[in-house]
């Protein structure tokens, strides 16, 4: 087996440049260095509201498969492209994407809508669905210019990118190898203060991805400051110690599905409901163009 230089991703894969494939692969793995590429028509939908965007000077950055990417050199087939924006920008955006002849949904208006085109959408994402994390302008701003598909666009930065994916370890999904592919790739070069400031009281995810990522790369957990574990760990030793015995069922922010019974039948408070409700909504924007659907809202978390 050829080896490769400790620390960066095998085969020298340059994190850069997100560009389109005519061909669609089918033989590449899950994950993998090769671009699985993309349908032509799923490529032009997505090179289309991506200069509609840049155009029509909307506040947004791409996340999701091509963030990862440019971040991590790993490359995996896409079925939607990320867009992570405000409530309030993705209801005027969606005016101005039925104007244009797309199909739009708002999925769930505290943090979910689309806009379909041949078989193929676009997610307006303003936040996580269980309403811990909303967008906010930081986001925007932090944003790293990069080439998404030939448009001249911006990513997510890692600090923003990996926080986004803390919350995505439901049966179905889990995206704590996606954290652990963006430390060994930045070789842990983050502004972890920044990610911590993101994280606030739900810290515990965090220590839980990084000791996935110790586990992972025994021999890069250097990737990892030592204040940070030594914050983090001594803070899980002093809550396990001395327990808040006060403290509300958590387990409806990870997967509502799964734990349902925890609600629905032991009678365990949750404080989903809660979360959700206090967060900014998007808003159907009335336009001119297709009609918007309004859709029930849906349990999958991003």
């Amino acid at each position: 087996m050829r080896k490769h230089e400790p620390g960066k991703p095998p085969g020298g894969v340059q994190a850069t440049g997100v560009q389109p494939t005519e061909i669609q692969r089918t033989d590449v793995r899950p994950t993998s260095a090769i671009s699985p590429g993309l349908p032509k028509r799923q490529g032009d939908l997505f090179r289309d509201v991506l200069m509609l965007f840049e155009a029509g000077g909307w506040p947004y950055a791409v996340a999701g498969a091509f963030a990862l990417r440019e971040h991590t050199g790993v490359c995996r087939f896409t079925k939607d492209l990320d867009l992570f924006l405000s409530p309030e920008s993705a209801s005027q955006a969606l005016v101005c994407l039925r104007e244009k002849g797309l199909t739009c949904e708002i999925c769930d208006p505290v943090w979910l809508a689309k806009a379909h085109r041949d078989g193929y959408f676009v997610d307006l994402i303003t936040g996580m669905s269980n309403g811990v994390m909303s967008v906010e302008p930081s986001w925007i701003e932090r944003a790293r210019p990069a080439d998404v598909l030939g448009v001249r666009s911006r990513v997510l930065a890692p600090e923003e990118l990996l926080a986004s994916k803390l919350f995505v370890v439901r049966r179905e999904r889990f995206d704590g190898a996606d954290i652990a592919h963006i430390l060994f790739a930045t070789h842990g070069k983050l502004d972890w203060n920044r990610i911590l400031e993101l994280v606030g009281e739900h810290w515990e995810l965090l220590l839980w991805a990084l000791v996935l990522f110790r586990y992972v790369y025994p021999a890069h957990s250097n990737y990892v400051p030592q204040f940070l574990w030594q914050d983090l760990l001594g803070r899980f030793s002093e809550q396990v110690q001395l327990p808040n015995t006060g403290g509300g069922f958590r387990g409806g922010l990870i997967d509502d599905a799964t734990f349902a019974i925890d609600v629905e039948e032991w009678g365990l408070e949750d404080i989903l409901g809660e979360q959700r409700a206090g967060r900014t909504r998007i808003e159907p924007v009335r336009g001119p163009g297709r009609r918007l659907h309004m859709v029930a809202p849906r349990k999958a978390a991003e």
